[in-house]
């Protein structure tokens, strides 16, 4: 029997060009693919055609397979002598629960591998050409989930501001929620935002307004997920639709 291994792979963000070679190989050779539901579907046709595909796609408030489901279904398959891949969009790592999936291969003695994929925060900020940090702007990133439970009970304080880059996820239903908390916890209303919306794909859009209007310009230019949104000066530097001037014509109409 072969060994039991398993492969958390970063699928990155959408485009299958930024997939690593290493995770190219992986998922074309692979016996069993454990993916999720945004995974690309030019990287899923990549995928050896021999492979059985287990879905366990995730929406907002609703999950097709609950975590420890997941994890046994990475064991049980590892142990019955499979090489398995877990395919997961972006980064293991970043906000994938691939920790907690790497913690339940080790304790059934199942070797566990890692091959980082590009996050949806370098992907999307290098196609806005939105530099994360920059001498002029800013010397430190923080990365947040927007939907974790009890939000308004986490202290954000000093995130963000000045010198300092905030990258928050699945943040687009919570963010009326999230300007509040910020400028609540000392951050200007007027602190440039973006919002980066399928990132590396086709039909990707980076869009720029203040904190204050965030919320209304996702319900004005129907934005939905996946997006991230990126708080702070350097995203002044980026090649973003500004969506400001729509914020001060409606400011101007109620005046």
């Amino acid at each position: 029997m072969k060994k039991a291994r398993v492969f958390l792979v970063g699928a990155g963000p959408g485009d299958p060009e930024l997939l690593t070679l290493k995770a190219a190989r992986l998922i074309s050779t692979a016996d069993v693919v454990v993916h999720d539901g945004l995974v690309d579907d030019a990287i899923m046709a990549m995928i050896n055609p021999a492979a059985r595909l287990i879905s366990v796609a995730k929406s907002r408030s609703k999950h097709t397979v609950p975590q420890e489901g997941i994890n046994d279904i990475l064991v049980r398959e590892a142990l019955a002598g499979h090489m398995v891949v877990r395919l997961k969009g972006g980064d293991p790592f970043i906000f994938g629960r691939g920790g907690e999936e790497a913690e339940s291969c080790r304790e059934a003695g199942i070797d566990v591998e890692v091959v980082p994929g590009i996050s949806a925060a370098m992907g999307g900020a290098a196609g806005a050409l939105l530099p994360l940090t920059h001498r002029d702007a800013s010397s430190a990133v923080t990365f947040v989930a927007g939907q974790c439970k009890g939000l308004t009970d986490q202290n954000w304080a000093g995130l963000a501001g000045k010198g300092r880059t905030l990258v928050i996820y699945m943040g687009i239903a919570t963010a009326a929620d999230i300007t509040e908390k910020l400028i609540c916890d000392g951050l200007s209303p007027d602190t440039p935002v973006a919002v980066l919306e399928r990132v590396t794909r086709p039909n990707s859009r980076a869009l720029r307004t203040i904190l204050t209007d965030l919320g209304d310009m996702i319900v004005r230019e129907k934005v939905t997920s996946p997006a991230i949104i990126i708080v702070g000066d350097v995203v002044l530097k980026s090649d973003a639709e500004d969506r400001l001037i729509h914020f001060a014509k409606q400011a101007e109409t109620l005046a």
